[in-house]
């Protein structure tokens, strides 16, 4: 349950009460042949450098990060993940591309 987007009343004298939650249900995750991937390359809106951005992510947070951290480590450099995107810092599509195909994920371009 995320406390963060309780729905409707903001506060109560009832001690019983319970706060009602938004829950959002989360994407399963497909399995790495089923992916479709994009990676490119940015410079828009990172202070000039360059990132190499891996979308269409299908699944959950948790998945994500770990495909990210795993990708982060075997290429040596750092980067991020949320919102089904992985940035990782520098200019290394190829070496994107092959991480992931010798990973399982057939459809990326």
């Amino acid at each position: 349950m995320s406390k963060k987007h309780p729905q409707g009343v903001v506060y109560s004298t009832n001690p019983d009460f319970q706060y009602q939650y938004d829950e959002e249900p989360e994407a399963e995750t497909l399995e790495p042949g089923r992916q479709k991937l994009r990676v490119g390359i940015e410079r828009k809106g990172r202070g000039g450098k360059t990132a190499t951005v891996v979308k269409g992510f299908v699944g959950t947070e948790a998945d994500l990060n770990d495909l990210a951290r795993t990708m982060k480590s075997r290429l040596g450099v750092g980067g991020s993940a949320k919102d089904g995107e992985i940035v990782i810092q520098g200019e290394l599509k190829e070496k994107a591309v092959t991480l992931l195909r010798g990973l399982g994920y057939a459809d990326t371009r």
